[in-house]
């Protein structure tokens, strides 16, 4: 399988892994039950994530009003869509 399309599906299944874990987590939360760390929230947004962390923020309505999540995870995803143009101007 070329690079490029492993890439594809990791960012695929990353994103969809986080926006269900958002959606898990606000659940739990309104469960009272035991909750999924913020540091696990945010590391699934900074390993490519960060595109379904947002919809997940926003579909949820979780950790809206986190400044850490409000501003972290869009900062996030517009490093990564840097690193990508830069990476793809090689």
């Amino acid at each position: 399988m070329k690079p490029e399309m492993i890439l594809m599906w990791y960012l695929i299944v990353i994103n969809l892994v986080s926006f269900f874990v958002y959606g898990a987590d606000k659940r739990k939360a309104r469960q009272n039950a035991w909750r999924i760390s913020e540091r696990t929230l945010i590391l699934l947004a900074a390993i490519g994530g960060s595109i379904g962390a947002l919809l997940g923020m926003g579909v949820f309505h979780h950790k809206t009003k986190h400044m850490k999540f409000v501003i972290g995870v869009p900062v996030i995803l517009i490093c990564q869509i840097a690193a990508a143009w830069i990476i793809a101007r090689k």
